[in-house]
């Protein structure tokens, strides 16, 4: 027997009535209207014995994304009101979302009074509770802000920016979100390969090995992390071990056809396009999965308990996973198999987050309408362009719905008051059955004042053997993030015998293996020999996090004969060996050396945070489940990529569309990434171009500034078709240019000889001013001039300008440009020029100016 209720015949024909006339026999149903709230309600199904409620809606909440709860149980609602309120994102960036605050007074579970707590946001999509303040963080911008209430009308009025991470680039939807405050005291987010941490009331920023995730963020009780990737189809992922010790992925971890999805919502608005629906018009495999939660909630059945919830908004369900966990691995299974958790006939049905709430239950924030998909992904001629349309999605908007899912033999717990209590009196929640209890208690604890007050309580509780394992190890992580916790007690812990106190344990001794406190290192060592995978595992993370020092190479030596064998250490080494990789060389000097360096790692953080997305940790493009294809063009050897740089950088900005070497792929388009700045598109572009077994040439910020401006008009994104077009042709009458020089005229003949072996050379140190000219025998459009340096990598020049002319004397000049190694080249939008004269601007003491290869291209 299905175990999810089914929508009756009568239910069905109810619906039908509501949206117009019913459809002939056999022919699709289109639903192009909104369902009423109750019967909306009524449409999802949920397990046998589960029941939905309907907290929260519009007019109080229009577009949620996200919401959380303070101490007190007060609810707040990141409310996203400009996000796509029609196919073509029309007005989504005006500042004029908000962020709202709903308080239940009288605890019947019913939020009865509403307020707008932060009006006038761009978008906002993180949001944290700290103690009476709100942290929040907002598209495009990487700045974090904290907002207070002083007075008590439900509006703040105080707001402190607390950490100036300046402009955020990129789509919207590829733009950090979770903001979590994790079991270590750490605030993990999305994308940035970076946290934060409370030391001393101010908030700090540590890197980290990299970014992963999209939209949404979740820990267990351990402090695992789990993200999800909608951009790279992936509902789960990086969430075998925390992300300072590096992102792993191991072989396995999702179980077989776990990617296949059960919808019964028949609208096939899916970015993959045809090939992610099935037959009847569902989706196949996710897509679109974010906001998940590991449920910690205790009013719900305890078979629930730290199971991983995965919205699919795409596929109008959501997916409930169990994790089962051996050797430092876990892996995820269906926990319905053929079926899934909650799912809806329902278009409007939108999941973008599910959340374990204060009263024990999940809490399901529904976007409820009737596009989800960014408007880069809805342009007019594209496949979900046709779907809208067709469907009359657009039109559904400015709703949302937050729903409680309860349970017959279970009742939603107490409001909380932690915000109001001592801090003596929060010690005791540190043991509740719910985990946002342990959290928010523990939080709170830790931005109080007066926290050192309870330090020895915290102390005799990590020790009591005789109290639960998570209570112990939520106050032992309680001690650590008021810096309470000393050598001595970290000792007795590490002789524990229950293994998740000794995790924990080495974990929170971090920082005293770095000080070399002799206590801590002594106690690790007596670890080495421990058959333990997890305690093992952990060990070998922990003394590499900390450096590797040589008081602890046999303990890791000794760690690694007993367990290097099993898959979650296999796959560490390996990221490791990644890491460790030598710093880039070039033949270019050493500012050479440091530009390119600084370029390619760079460019490989935002290639690992954004690009893999859809072209794979190889670049050979990412697997689609279920098809034998990858999301998304190869980043491998082709000409876009590795030619003159203008065709690759011109896809950054503006993006591609369209059959890419006659080939459609499933993403249908590479989303233009021009908000970014030109440095960032420079480095993307130099790792690529320099990666995957590509040899090209670096690109420089300048290079990138003038493609921006000769394409500042472009609106479109490029087909290839168009930019086939637009690559000019190389001038192949160099024996006609009558050439001069500053200095070394004589072996400027060399530069357009076609042999790459001889050179032109000025035979005398770089000074500004130097300079060469070209007279060619007509005007002609030039569009690219190019010096290969090649041969005599370090002779180019720091800065240069390139001069036209059609007279040889009134000139146009170019701004400075940046010159690379290998290749210095400017391009620019058709000049008609009959002189060209580049003059370098740099100075060398060691160094000529030399041109092995000099070429003009135009029309």
């Amino acid at each position: 027997m299905n175990p999810l209720h089914s929508i009756s015949a009568s239910a069905v024909l109810a619906t039908l009535a509501v949206l117009g006339s019913a459809p002939a026999q056999n022919q699709p149903i289109y639903q192009s209207d909104y369902l009423g709230k109750e019967q909306a309600m009524k449409s999802i199904q949920v397990p046998e014995g589960y029941k939905l409620e309907l907290v929260l809606s519009d007019p109080e909440i229009k577009e949620p994304v996200w919401a959380v709860w303070d101490g007190n149980g007060v609810m707040y609602v990141a409310e996203m009101r400009t996000y796509m309120q029609d196919a073509d994102a029309t007005g989504e960036n005006k500042p004029i979302s908000r962020i709202s605050r709903h308080e239940d007074t009288d605890g019947d579970g019913v939020y009865d009074k509403h307020s707008v707590f932060v009006d006038n946001l761009l978008l906002p999509r993180m949001i944290l509770p700290l103690d009476d303040r709100l942290m929040v963080g907002v598209t495009n911008s990487l700045d974090l802000w904290t907002y207070r209430d002083s007075d008590g009308d439900g509006v703040a009025d105080e707001k402190i920016k607390i950490y100036n991470g300046g402009r955020r680039g990129g789509n919207m939807e590829h733009q950090p979100s979770g903001l979590t405050w994790a079991l270590d005291n750490w605030i993990y987010l999305t994308y940035e390969s970076v946290r934060y941490r409370f030391t001393d009331g101010k908030l700090v920023k540590e890197k980290i090995p990299s970014g992963n995730g999209q939209w949404g963020l979740t820990q267990d009780d351990d402090g695992r992390l789990y993200y999800s990737r909608a951009g790279g189809e992936n509902p789960a992922l990086a969430f075998h071990q925390n992300p300072q010790y590096g992102s792993i992925g191991i072989k396995g971890e999702l179980d077989t056809n776990f990617k296949k999805v059960f919808p019964i919502a028949q609208a096939p608005d899916f970015q993959g396009g045809p090939r992610r629906v099935n037959p009847d018009g569902s989706l196949n495999y996710f897509t679109g999965c974010a906001g998940q939660e590991i449920f910690r909630g205790d009013q719900l059945p305890s078979d629930l308990y730290g199971d991983l919830l995965i919205p699919e908004p795409v596929g109008r369900l959501i997916r409930r996973a169990k994790i089962t966990r051996s050797d430092g691995m876990s892996v995820l299974s269906n926990a319905t198999p053929g079926s899934e958790f909650i799912r809806t006939r329902d278009v409007n049905f939108r999941p973008v987050q599910t959340t374990t709430g204060p009263d024990g239950c999940l809490y399901i924030v529904d976007m409820h309408r009737g596009i989800i998909q960014q408007g880069n992904w809805t342009k007019p001629g594209s496949y979900l362009r046709g779907i809208i349309d067709k469907w009359d999605l657009a039109k559904n908007t400015s709703r949302g719905r937050i729903y409680r899912l309860v349970h017959k033999d279970h009742k939603p717990g107490p409001r909380p008051k932690m915000n109001s209590e001592k801090t003596a009196d929060l010690v005791k929640y540190l043991d509740h059955s719910n985990g946002w209890w342990r959290d928010t208690a523990k939080r709170l604890i830790i931005l109080r004042e007066d926290r050192e007050s309870v330090a020895p309580l915290l102390e005799s509780i990590a020790l009591n053997q005789k109290l639960k394992t998570q209570t112990r190890i939520t106050a032992l992580w309680t001690l650590d993030g008021m810096s309470g916790v000393k050598p001595e007690l970290l000792a007795k812990l590490l002789a524990d015998s229950e293994y998740r106190i000794l995790t924990n344990a080495i974990r929170v001794s971090e920082t005293w293996i770095k000080k070399g406190d002799p206590t801590v290192v002594a106690a690790i060592k007596k670890l080495a020999n421990t058959t333990h995978a997890e305690i093992g595992i952990q060990l070998l993370n922990s003394i590499h996090y900390c450096g590797n020092p040589e008081s602890l190479s046999s303990a890791s030596e000794e760690i690694m004969s007993k367990h290097g064998q099993l898959p979650a250490m296999r796959a560490n080494i390996s990221f490791r060996k990644k890491q460790n990789k030598p710093a880039p060389k070039t033949k270019g000097g050493k500012k050479a050396d440091k530009l390119l360096t600084r370029a390619l790692q760079n460019g490989q953080e935002i290639y690992t945070q954004l690009c893999i997305e859809c072209h794979g940790e190889n670049g050979r493009g990412t697997p689609m489940a279920g098809q034998d294809d990858v999301v998304l063009a190869p980043a491998l050897n082709s000409k876009r990529v590795i030619g003159s740089g203008d065709t690759l950088i011109r896809i950054l900005l503006h993006g591609l569309q369209g059959p890419i070497d006659g080939k459609t792929y499933a993403a249908g388009i590479m989303p233009p990434q021009s908000s970014n700045n030109d440095q960032w598109i420079a480095d993307v572009a130099t790792y690529v171009r320099s990666s995957f077994g590509n040899k090209a040439t670096m690109i420089t910020p300048d290079f990138v500034a003038n493609i921006r401006r000769i394409d500042a008009a472009r609106k479109e994104m490029w087909t290839q078709k168009e930019l086939v077009a637009l690559e000019p042709k190389e001038l192949t009458n160099r024996k006609s240019w009558k050439l001069s020089a500053s200095h070394g005229e004589s072996s400027l003949v060399n530069a357009v000889d076609g042999d790459p072996k001889s050179r032109y050379t000025t035979s005398k140190k770089m000074i500004p001013g130097m300079w060469l000219q070209i007279e060619l025998p007509s005007a002609v459009d030039i569009e690219r001039v190019v010096m290969s340096h090649k041969g005599s990598d370090k002779d180019f020049p720091d800065k240069f300008i390139v001069g036209f002319s059609l007279d040889g004397k009134t000139w146009k000049n170019s701004k400075p440009q940046s010159g690379t190694p290998s290749v210095s080249s400017f391009s620019t939008s058709p000049t008609k020029a009959r002189y060209i004269r580049i003059k370098q601007l740099g100075t060398s003491k060691s160094y000529y100016w030399s041109i092995h290869e000099l070429q003009l291209f135009g029309k």
